[in-house]
């Protein structure tokens, strides 16, 4: 299983929100690329940023920080929020990002999804996050009336290799990830999961691990010391 700590970005520091609520955040690190070299330190070798001005505003006030991050090498990046469009894309492949995530954009306009899942196949994710089963868009702020699985499997069919799932009101919490969801989504075929939302302990990396999960995102978790990333790397990590 890859193991991907997580730098959510908001003005260009590193910080955590609870439930997706951008009142309820918690600045970690205002140097996110040392964070990102302390990852790599601990062992990392993969990366999972997103961009919350992006996401939120459809800004790209935080390129210069991604960009920094991609220049020290040594982590597979995949950064998402306020991906749009393909030069935003195109953007951040340029920059060394290995992956682009499709978040709004691929509820509002699936059809694009589908052309860029074709046009550049594993270099493109889907994120679906979710709240109460439903996806959640424009920075977890608008609830569609589609289903989240139903959503992944219309991405399944469509051609997107790998979708990262999020229960919202999980996220941030320490509360433990949503497993049921993924033991569903695991049954999808041609998909590649990764569960993100909740993770706060080591038996859940191994509850996933055991269910061939393809991923694990980790954020609040690494930051208050419940998992010790070094060690969820020497255990988990493929």
């Amino acid at each position: 299983m890859n193991l991907y700590p997580a730098i959510d970005l908001r003005g260009g520091q590193a910080v955590r929100l609870y439930q997706g609520d951008y009142d309820r955040m918690t600045v970690y690190n205002a140097d996110p690329p040392a964070q990102a070299r302390a990852f790599l330190a601990a062992g990392a070798r993969f990366l999972h940023v997103v961009d919350l001005d992006g996401a939120k505003d459809d800004t790209t006030a935080n390129r210069e920080t991604i960009a920094a991050i991609a220049r020290q090498g040594g982590l597979f990046l995949e950064v998402g929020g306020g991906i749009r469009d393909e030069a935003r894309i195109e953007s951040y492949l340029s920059l060394g990002v290995g992956r682009c995530i499709l978040g709004t954009v691929a509820v509002k306009d699936f059809a694009f999804t589908a052309r860029m899942a074709k046009k550049h196949g594993s270099r493109i994710a889907v994120g679906v996050d979710m709240r109460d089963g439903y996806v959640a868009v424009n920075g977890w702020k608008e609830i569609t009336p589609e289903p989240g699985i139903d959503f992944c499997r219309r991405c399944a069919d469509a051609g997107v290799q790998a979708i990262i799932a999020t229960d919202i009101s999980r996220d941030g919490t320490m509360q433990g990830t949503n497993m049921d969801l993924y033991r569903e989504l695991l049954t999808i075929p041609g998909l590649e999961i990764t569960a993100s939302g909740g993770i706060a302990r080591m038996e859940e990396l191994e509850t996933l691990q055991a269910m061939h999960c393809h991923a694990a995102i980790l954020g609040k978790s690494i930051y208050t010391g419940a998992i010790d990333l070094a060690e969820a790397v020497r255990r988990y990590q493929d």
